[in-house]
């Protein structure tokens, strides 16, 4: 029966839990009912319940500060009750502790601003020293936590930055906000307290500890003290360079527990090291960070290695013989690899490109050095040059001048000027006459004779001559086949385009426009190219069907411009912050083209509107990403755009459903009744709009509606009373 009410309680506790977390707004009235029923003098279960609940209130994001400072006050008596208990289950322990690490800037910020409850402060302190006294000998577990709470206590005593002096509430909670004489809380004290509990924090690392738990959770907290705390950064960075993570790996046998553990503390003191760099490459010890991640890097394979192992084979050449023995035993070398010999000739005219090809790598091949930018290019050929081997450099010229020897041979005319060529009876004359001493035999020169008596004559030889042969044409393309083909050319513009987005500057160098010059193969040309690609379309790639015998449509048919629609659209969504000019300059293009198409077909001809389309979908696919601090983004679209409707601005006016939003919104209007005449109408509209189905808008509407409507304010101020 106990059991049974047990289990009931528990169940009436989640369903208060789920309560609170669907609207966080019952969190103060839940709290303090639960704690007389979770108290230090409830059962275990109710007691494990009750920690963790407080663990998980004080952690939730979407409380607010000022309601966790005012609950925090009230479970302080039931936190110190778990704590007080000497035989507490050890899982009570880590959720309280938890729980004191998110309360202790808010208790810290209470007693600032209310000096007089000093009695809060004490049981504060009461719990902090029970923590801290228990830490060296809880589980791993909690002790990890006890490591959170005191990088929140160090961080909290310590000063940090204040962002406006005049507003207290709203700056980060640190010692800088005490005042010197503050009755309870005197920061000198404090900052001692601190500066002990980072020597305690860090005493983990100067010693060399071999738990990687700990280490592991010590160095993440530090990272946090490194990033808001710079008054102590360089004490911990210097004690972190300090700090050998491999030291367990050089004193103990090296088995596959030693290993995981020497490569876990050995990855997160380097990631440590690289965060501080990557936040700050002008960092004063950024030289020695460098040299640490480096010897931690460098040593890392080494000390994992198994120490029992047999020595490691002396390093033998590459070719398998030495060079001392080669001339005693008389030895070839091995031939070369075929992979790395340099492709033959094809037969027939050769080309620059192919007499100085020695790879037989496809992609290689086909890369066009031309998207490389001339001054990266000149800064790594001179290092790349130095850094070959010169036997290869060597060999590589070599097999360069005998093909260019080898195709400035002249040929012989015909079969019989060839073996008179052989024989020496009718030597050729050419640049390249290497063998004039050579004498053949007697038997090769009858053999010679011999064939030549059996090969026809000249005039024999250009009767037979073969005609002109031509392959036959390739089979024509399915309509399937033409889509994928197509499909892998747009990918690969827009893989060149990411890449152009790597290299070139933030800012466009020259002016963009109708007049673009779609051309110089930089990223601003590529974009002119691909829109106008997307828009200026030829005849007969707009079709989006096809029929079948019967005049009905049978499937619809690949539309090259409409793909490339598409992937402007990801294109410019995926980094839409960056990519709007990209956008603007794609809606131009559709705009104009629009207008041309609409001029040249007859009136009766259905002309597709893409620009409404697609202005409307961009601006679909940026509105749920828009922030409050992005209101030049949202400025320039509205006013570059060449046209908009009632439902661009409908789109604008739904973003003020989010209260911090509103102001964006109403700046974004009111530029464009100010500064574009042919949307004012439209714009003083969507104000009207705002004013009636949003009331966070009403105090910056109420202005310009006076000014640009005021009878929209006489309306909504007499329907209420009408009504």
């Amino acid at each position: 029966m106990a059991a049974q009410n047990i289990a009931d309680t528990i169940k009436q506790l989640n369903a208060a839990r789920n309560l609170a977390l669907a609207d966080p707004a019952l969190y103060p009235q839940i709290v303090p009912g639960l704690l007389r029923i979770v108290g230090a003098d409830a059962i275990l279960e109710l007691r494990r319940w009750g920690a963790d609940f407080f663990a998980e209130t004080f952690a939730s994001p979407v409380l607010a500060s000022d309601q966790k400072q005012n609950l925090s006050l009230i479970v302080l008596d039931t936190l110190k009750g778990f704590l007080d208990n000497p035989n507490e289950d050890i899982s009570v322990i880590k959720s309280v502790i938890q729980t004191a690490a998110s309360i202790y800037p808010l208790v810290f910020r209470h007693i600032i601003s209310n000096p007089n409850d000093a009695q809060s402060w004490q049981k504060m302190a009461g719990i902090k020293s029970s923590i801290l006294r228990r830490m060296d000998s809880l589980p791993p577990g909690a002790r990890i936590c006890c490591v959170k709470f005191i990088q929140k206590v160090v961080q909290t005593q310590t000063p940090g930055l204040i962002a406006d002096p005049r507003r207290p509430d709203m700056n980060e909670i640190s010692l800088a906000l005490v005042p010197r004489d503050h009755p309870v809380i005197p920061p000198n004290n404090l900052e001692a307290e601190a500066s002990g509990l980072l020597d305690r924090l860090l005493g983990v690392l100067q010693d060399n500890s071999s738990d990687a738990l700990l280490v592991t959770a010590t160095l993440n907290c530090l990272g946090s003290l490194v990033k808001l705390r710079a008054s102590i950064a360089i004490k911990i960075v210097t004690t972190v360079l300090s700090f050998n993570p491999l030291l367990l790996a050089q004193t103990a046998p090296v088995t596959m527990k030693t290993k995981v553990v020497v490569r876990s503390m050995a990855r997160t003191t380097m990631t440590f090291l690289n965060n501080i760099i990557k936040k700050n490459p002008q960092h004063p010890m950024a030289g020695r960070i460098q040299q640490g991640i480096d010897r931690i890097r460098h040593s890392l394979p080494e000390a994992l290695e198994d120490h029992n192992r047999k020595r490691p084979a002396p390093a033998e050449p590459t070719d398998g013989l030495s060079e001392a023995k080669r001339q005693r035993v008389d030895a070839q070398v091995p031939p070369i690899n075929q992979a790395l010999q340099p492709p033959s000739l094809p037969p027939g005219p050769v080309s620059y490109a192919q007499l100085f090809t020695l790879t037989r790598e496809q992609g290689l091949k086909s890369f066009d050095v031309n998207v490389i930018p001339l001054n990266i290019l000149q800064s790594i050929v001179v290092p790349l040059l130095a850094s070959i081997d010169k036997g290869k450099m060597d060999h590589a010229i070599n097999t360069v001048r005998a093909r260019y020897l080898e195709i400035s041979r002249p040929t012989p005319a015909n079969a019989a000027l060839a073996a008179r060529a052989a024989t020496g009876t009718a030597p050729i004359a050419g640049p390249a006459e290497e063998d004039d001493e050579y004498e053949p035999g007697l038997e090769d020169t009858e053999q010679v004779l011999n064939d030549l008596d059996q090969a026809p004559t000249e005039e024999a030889a250009e009767q037979v001559a073969l005609g002109p042969f031509n392959l036959p044409p390739p089979p024509p393309l399915t309509p399937e086949e033409t889509a994928e083909c197509s499909k892998g050319a747009i990918n690969r513009v827009f893989e060149n385009l990411a890449y152009l987005d790597q290299t070139a500057p933030a800012k466009p160098s020259h002016s963009r426009g109708f007049n673009s010059i779609a051309a110089g193969g930089d990223r601003d040309s590529w974009i002119t190219v691909v829109t106008r690609l997307a828009t200026r379309a030829s005849a007969g790639l707009e079709d989006t069907s096809i029929k079948g015998e019967s005049s009905r449509v049978v499937k619809a048919a690949f539309s090259p411009n409409n793909a490339i629609r598409d992937a402007l659209y990801m294109y410019v969504i995926e980094d839409f912050r960056r990519r709007i000019g990209v956008a603007i300059a794609w809606l131009n293009e559709e705009w104009y083209n629009d207008r041309v198409v609409r001029q040249s077909s007859p009136k009766a001809e259905y002309v597709p509107e893409h620009y409404e389309k697609w202005m409307l979908k961009t601006l679909d696919g940026i509105m749920p990403f828009i922030e409050s601090n992005d209101r030049n983004l949202l400025i320039r679209f509205l006013s570059e755009v060449p046209a908009l409707n009632e439902d661009a601005l409908n789109r604008v006016v739904r973003l003020a459903s989010d209260p911090e939003r509103v102001q964006l919104v109403v700046l974004a209007l009111t530029y464009l009744i100010m500064y574009r005449p042919p949307v004012k109408k439209m714009g003083i509209d969507a104000l009207e709009e705002l004013y009636k189905n949003y009331d966070d808008s009403r105090p910056f509407v109420t202005k310009l509606l006076t000014k640009y409507r005021p009878e929209a304010l006489q309306d909504a101020q007499t329907t209420p009373s009408a009504a």
